[in-house]
């Protein structure tokens, strides 16, 4: 029997409703993770579950028998875009095809999907996962939305691994303790909780034993894991790390977003002492400007920010840093942003997700006065991304001479002459790559190879092969 992971207590019961009554005679299913990894790792528990009870995946809609679309209902713009998706999945589907509809817009926006698509076959909160079998099965429209707005595995639930072989995430919280004005992250997955050590160290082996070379460690902010649990700051986490350093072998272990106020100096001396955690960091900071933060209700301040750059430089000068800026927040005067500009100018940070303000119905900061433009808005996202492409190109430009360790992904996709590959401090998905123009010498993807980086471009690193690892 699957074991859900401890949460809140459903009080919103599941409802099957009346007619239509539906035939299906294939099994073939077709999955749809929008958002973030998290959401991924929830969209695999969930095939999984489906390819144990027998059925099979496509990647083809004309083949699908059953569309799971796992959506994102963080900003507006993503929930534009998961009814986009539905609506493009029932465009295209076959004739008799179910369509099944899960995640965060179904946790809190259901009645705007059924207001769209009255005729969607099954609704299935963003707690419920674990419920997927029982959505497929129904014979007739119907939904679960428990209180259990986060899912985290406990025990020995089947997970099918999306990502390609050599890396994959590990989800080790759910939820949030912080209060952004910004955010609806809390509203929508609950409050934080942490998974189990016991249960991160089993995933991680599982995960190993599948071959997986590089495991992603997400949370919503990898800092807070534990603080259910009574520890403070960062040592959750460096409880966390110690215990997977442990396991034997080689093997990357890279860190999803931590937030400044928990990067500490025990923390960076752990990353320093062990070279499989990868010198990286995605360290969301969204402003730099005092009054800002704090109306943004950020635990930070300007000077703390530099202070855990500069530290993190310093101690790891190899590091490759990640955050993300929002530019338009309520108040935000020509003055700040223009502090926010010189910051970005003055302080190089490799990787930069530039966001304009998005007015969340929930949130603090949409009860703020002060709003701005949306043309304001852009004007500045354009501005700022336009200082941030010349950083980038200057931190890239650094690295033409060096050989790097490069794990190769594949073929590039304008050219089987070419592959692509990621070095310690690029994420998958997020961050550029490392192409590969002279491909001699590479006998498998998903291994290590010696690099010699010859060219930068604006986000993107050009090499070839050295030698192999």
């Amino acid at each position: 029997m699957l074991k859900m992971y401890p949460s809140e207590t459903p009080t919103k019961e599941v409802k099957e409703e009346s007619p239509p009554t539906f035939q299906h005679g294939g099994n073939k299913l077709l999955f749809i993770s929008l958002g973030c990894p998290r959401n991924r790792v929830d969209t695999e528990v969930m095939l999984g579950i489906l390819l144990k009870a027998g059925y099979e995946p496509t990647d083809g809609i004309e083949d699908a028998d059953y569309i799971i679309i796992n959506t994102c209902g963080f900003l507006e713009s993503a929930r534009e875009e998961s009814l986009a998706t539905i609506g493009e999945m029932y465009e295209e589907r076959k004739e008799g095809a179910k369509i099944i509809v899960t995640g965060c817009m179904v946790q809190t926006h259901d009645q705007e999907i059924k207001k769209h698509f009255p005729d969607i076959d099954y609704l299935l909160g963003s707690g419920d996962v674990e419920g997927i079998l029982r959505a497929i099965e129904s014979k007739t429209q119907g939904s679960r939305i428990t209180t259990a707005r986060s899912y985290l595995e406990a025990g020995e639930v089947p997970r099918q691994v999306s990502t390609p072989s050599h890396y994959a995430y590990l989800k080790i919280a759910e939820g949030c303790k912080k209060r952004c004005a910004y955010c609806i992250i809390p509203k929508i997955k609950g409050p934080l909780r942490s998974k189990a050590l016991e249960q991160i160290v089993k995933e991680f082996r599982t995960l190993r034993a599948q071959g997986v070379f590089e495991i992603i460690l997400i949370a919503q902010d990898l800092g807070d894991w534990g603080k259910d649990q009574g520890y403070k700051r960062s040592d959750g986490l460096i409880k966390v790390l110690e215990t997977l350093l442990q396991e034997k072998g080689d093997f990357w272990l890279r860190l999803l977003y931590l937030y400044p106020d928990e990067i500490t100096h025990p923390l960076i001396q752990l990353m320093k002492s062990d070279s499989r955690i990868c010198p990286y960091l995605d360290m969301p900071i969204q402003h730099v400007n005092d009054e800002m933060l704090k109306s943004m209700h950020r635990a930070t301040s300007k000077e703390a920010i530099i202070r855990s750059l500069e530290l993190l430089r310093l101690e790891i000068p190899e590091i490759t840093i990640r955050t993300s800026l929002i530019v338009g927040f309520p108040g935000e005067t020509e003055k700040q942003f223009e502090e926010l500009l010189k910051f970005v100018e003055e302080h190089p940070i490799d990787n930069v997700g530039i966001f304009q303000y998005s007015k969340e119905p929930g949130s603090h900061a949409a009860s703020l006065s002060n709003q701005i433009p949306n043309e304001v808005k852009a004007k500045r996202q354009k501005h700022l991304a336009k200082a941030q492409k010349k950083v980038s190109r200057q931190l890239l430009n650094k690295k033409i001479g060096q050989t790097l360790e490069v794990v190769i992904e594949g073929y590039h996709p304008e050219s089987s002459l070419l592959m692509v590959g990621r070095h310690r401090g690029q994420c998958p998905e997020i961050d550029g790559e490392v192409i590969i123009n002279d491909i001699t010498g590479v006998d498998a993807f998903g291994k290590l190879y010696q690099v010699k980086i010859t060219e930068a471009l604006d986000y993107d690193l050009v090499g070839s092969i050295a030698q192999k690892h």
